[in-house]
């Protein structure tokens, strides 16, 4: 970093706490250098002889070296930072002499730490102003490459260390201190879904999850993830919801939901022969949901990288529901199907962890699945690629016995199979599908409500 120079421009950098924090960790290495490791790196040091000593330091606390006045200046002469061991001396000297308090080097870390991100917002600026003023980088392009590099300063500042056990367990006493004096959140540590027999097993939607939502064609996919995303932002309103479809329009989406949601059948939505009483369904549903904190997106081919790009811009994200995993596009051509879907399954759960969320995912079922005698899905029906599975935290089918036989007594009964879950046992949860709303209900629920 201290090579970057923009013309005109006067780089920011501290030098005085530059200087203490090399002082202090010469006055007391054993102490101070891990808590400097674990946040800066050469090249967050802007004077060219402050990057070669803490270079040395880094070098010598790797090897586990004792590091003193004595020891780094000896490692400074081999690596020709200075010119003669006086002038080395001279200036170790003066390094532990600036120190105005060993005890403050916490707060002189963070001096260096923000002057050095400073300093990349400038470089990234100056890289921006130049391409754009080029004219030959692509505009899409030049946007996606300064929200990426942005981004990665972010990701850069939030360096994760070794964390003590004891730390992490006084976390989770505390969550669950806060789920036992609160009954209604008891057994759900991430988002309510509105399915609470679900709930049970996958409890709640959990942060940095990776969900798979599988069953065949027409088998309320759709339907499913789009009546959990409304219950989400019923119960967190606060969150802001983003569904990517790239299946469906908007508006075809946006009809489904207004059905589910006003009890108005697909068909009337259709033809729009609404009576006084179901305009004033439609317009009650139609006021619930403008007053969610729902984004939807209906680009088609879209990639996981473009997806990351537009979901960064969201405040307060809660909840991602993509429509579906064979409709995404890798972005590359050199890969066959198989090894295209493990990329994107992949790279969708490096997604949910870095952005902290969880995700649905809507996936489709092999066609063998229809060849079997036993209709209901199983892991190894999964479309494509097995690192599905293998990527996933949760595998959830959908299945109706009336979608193959239309004499079924009970042409309403769904259940959702549980087939994969990384929190919990797996098991069946008895669900209601009433088509004509395009909605899901849960059986414990509607018996709850009776």
């Amino acid at each position: 970093m201290a090579e970057m120079e923009l013309a005109g421009v006067n780089l920011p950098y501290s030098l005085d706490a530059e200087q203490s924090v090399l002082g202090a960790i010469l006055l007391d290495g054993n102490a101070n250098m891990p808590k400097a490791s674990a946040k800066l790196h050469p090249e967050h040091f802007y004077v060219k002889v402050h990057t070669d000593i803490y270079t040395v330091m880094m070098q010598m606390f790797a090897a586990s070296d004792n590091i003193d006045v004595v020891t780094v200046l000896e490692n400074c002469m081999k690596n020709n930072v200075f010119e003669s061991q006086e002038e080395g001396r001279n200036y170790l000297v003066k390094l532990m002499e600036t120190v105005p308090s060993i005890s403050s080097v916490d707060r002189y870390i963070e001096i260096v730490e923000d002057k050095y991100t400073r300093r990349l917002l400038i470089s990234i600026a100056g890289d921006i102003l130049e391409n754009a003023n080029e004219g030959q980088t692509d505009t899409a392009a030049l946007l996606e490459l300064a929200e990426k590099r942005i981004y990665d300063i972010r990701n850069e500042n939030q360096v994760k260390g070794l964390t003590r056990l004891n730390a992490v367990i006084v976390g989770i006493l505390n969550e669950l201190s806060e789920l036992c004096a609160n009954p209604d959140k008891q057994g759900i540590q991430g988002l309510k879904s509105g399915f609470p027999s679900l709930d049970k097993y996958i409890h709640g939607l959990n942060k940095s999850d990776l969900l798979i939502v599988a069953a065949r064609p027409g088998m309320g996919k759709t339907s499913f993830a789009m009546n959990m995303a409304t219950n989400v932002a019923k119960y967190h309103p606060e969150k802001s919801i983003c569904v990517f479809n790239l299946e469906m329009s908007k508006e075809q989406l946006v009809k489904r939901m207004l059905s589910s949601e006003g009890r108005i059948s697909s068909e009337l939505m259709s033809t729009g022969r609404f009576d006084p009483a179901q305009w004033r369904n439609l317009a009650d549903a139609a006021f619930v949901l403008s007053n969610m904190n729902i984004y939807i997106d209906d680009s088609s081919a879209i990639t996981v990288n473009e997806m990351k790009a537009k979901l960064r811009r969201v405040d307060n994200l809660g909840l991602i529901v993509i429509d579906y995993l064979q409709l995404i596009s890798s972005g590359r051509r050199d890969l066959n199907r198989v090894n295209e879907i493990s990329e994107m399954t992949r790279n969708l759960k490096i997604m949910a962890k870095e952005l902290n969320v969880p995700i649905i995912v809507l996936s489709q079922l092999a066609r063998s699945a229809e060849k079997k005698d036993d209709k209901r899905p199983m892991l190894s029906d999964l479309r494509d690629s097995g690192s599905i599975e293998q990527d996933a935290d949760i595998v959830l089918f959908l299945y109706r016995d009336s979608y193959y036989n239309k004499e079924a007594e009970d042409q309403r009964a769904c259940k959702c199979i549980v087939a994969k879950n990384r929190h919990g046992e797996t098991n069946d949860v008895n669900m209601i599908w009433d088509g004509q709303y395009t909605r899901f209900t849960d059986v414990e629920y509607v018996h709850a409500e009776q």
